[in-house]
C-alpha cells in the first residue's frame, strides 16, 4: 500500500529543537520562504538560556553587550513573529524514517512529513527533574508547575519555589514582584546560585525556608484552589505543612541525546558529526549547535546563529537547485 500524502502537508524543512539556534534557523528559513516546521519538546520555545538560566546574562551574541536568557528568547520570538512558522511544542520526536523523497518523523502526538530535517538539540530532549515521591496528576493542571509559562499565572498568589540553582533563585526573585506572598524552600543553607542572584535574593522580600525538603503535595481539605506541601527540616526531622496556591518546582532538566542513535546518525562520542555545511551522513539531515562536532567547532551561540543558515543555504540547494534564493535580506522585505 502507498501513501500519498498531499504537497501542502510536507515541509520543506523541520528543526527538532526550540533553542536559539533552533529558533534563528527556522525564522532564516521563512526568510527564504520555505515551509517550515519547529518542533520543541518543551511547553515553550527558549532551550537552555530560557529554561536554565533565565536571569543569567550572555555576553557573546554579536551587537548586544549583554542579554539574559529570557530576554535572548522573547527577542528570537519577536523576530521568529515576523515570518511565522509551524510550532510543534511539547512533541518529541521518537524516530525518522525515509519516505523516497522526503522523511517521515514520528512524534508523540503525529507524523510530520518534510524534506529536510535540521537537528538543534543543543545537549539533548529536556525534562525537568520532578518531585520523587508520588502525588496527585490533577496538581500539575493549576497548582503544581515546573515551568514559568506566563508570570500572570502567579499575580497576587502565594507561591513557594523549591531549590537552590540560579533558576530557582532568579524566578523566586522575579515571582516576587507580582505574587502576594513568595517563599523559597531548598534543602541547603547555602545556594548553588551565582553570588551577585543570591544577593539580590537576599535584598528581596522573599522568605528563605532552609534547609527543608519537601516530602508530600496535596490538595488542601477545606478548598481546591490550594495546595497543602509538607516539609521536613534536614537532620531534625520536624516536619510542617504550608498552604500555598502554587508550588513551582525548579530542580533542574535532565538531558538525552540517546535518541540519537535510533536515528542512525554518524556520531563522534556524544555529538553528531557533520560537514563544513553542516550535513550529516543521511541525505538531507543537517544538525547544528552544542549537539555537533567539526574541527574548530566553538560551543557558543554565536556560532550556533552561524550554523543555522548555513543548514539552511545547503538545504535549499539541495532541494530546489534551479531557483535563485540567494538575495539578500533587505531586497526580501523590500519586495
Amino acid at each position: 500500500m502507498v501513501t500519498t500524502i498531499m504537497n501542502d502537508k510536507i515541509y520543506d524543512i523541520s528543526i527538532i529543537g526550540g533553542g536559539p539556534a533552533g529558533m534563528f534557523a527556522a525564522y532564516f528559513a521563512r526568510l527564504r520562504n520555505l515551509k517550515v516546521a519547529l518542533i520543541e519538546s518543551l511547553p515553550k520555545l527558549g532551550g537552555q538560556p530560557e529554561t536554565l538560566y533565565a536571569q543569567k546574562h550572555i555576553y557573546d551574541v554579536a551587537a548586544l553587550p549583554k542579554i539574559s536568557g529570557t530576554d535572548l528568547t522573547k527577542q528570537l520570538n519577536e523576530q521568529l513573529s515576523i515570518l511565522n512558522c509551524d510550532q510543534y511544542l511539547k512533541t518529541s520526536v521518537s524516530s525518522i524514517v525515509r519516505k523516497n523523497n522526503y522523511w517521515e518523523l514520528i512524534t508523540n502526538k503525529e507524523t510530520i512529513h518534510t524534506k529536510a530535517i535540521i537537528i538543534a538539540i543543543g545537549n539533548g530532549a529536556f525534562k525537568p527533574r520532578k518531585l520523587t515521591f508520588d502525588y496527585d496528576p490533577k496538581l500539575e493542571e493549576n497548582n503544581l508547575d515546573y515551568f514559568v509559562n506566563d508570570l500572570n499565572e502567579f499575580q497576587g498568589k502565594d507561591v513557594l519555589v523549591a531549590g537552590g540553582g540560579d533558576s530557582a533563585v532568579d524566578w523566586s526573585i522575579d515571582l516576587s514582584k507580582v505574587a502576594k506572598h513568595t517563599s523559597l524552600i531548598h534543602r541547603r543553607n547555602r545556594y548553588r546560585a551565582m553570588e551577585s542572584s543570591v544577593a539580590k535574593l537576599n535584598k528581596s522580600n522573599v522568605e528563605q525556608i532552609n534547609p527543608y525538603i519537601i516530602k508530600n503535595v496535596s490538595f488542601n481539605s477545606n478548598t481546591s484552589e490550594k495546595i497543602d506541601v509538607t516539609l521536613k527540616m534536614i537532620k531534625t526531622g520536624e516536619s510542617k505543612i504550608i498552604t500555598t496556591d502554587k508550588l513551582l518546582v525548579n530542580y533542574g532538566f535532565v538531558s538525552d541525546s540517546k535518541i540519537l542513535q535510533d536515528w542512525n546518525v554518524a556520531l563522534e562520542g556524544p555529538f553528531i558529526k557533520v560537514t563544513q555545511e553542516m550535513e550529516t551522513n543521511l541525505p538531507n539531515v543537517f544538525a547544528i549547535g552544542d549537539i555537533v562536532t567539526y574541527p574548530g567547532k566553538l560551543q557558543l551561540i554565536a556560532t550556533a546563529f552561524a550554523e543555522g543558515p548555513i543548514a539552511v543555504t545547503k538545504a535549499l540547494r539541495n532541494l530546489y537547485p534551479e531557483k535563485d534564493f540567494f538575495e539578500h535580506s533587505t531586497s526580501i522585505f523590500e519586495k
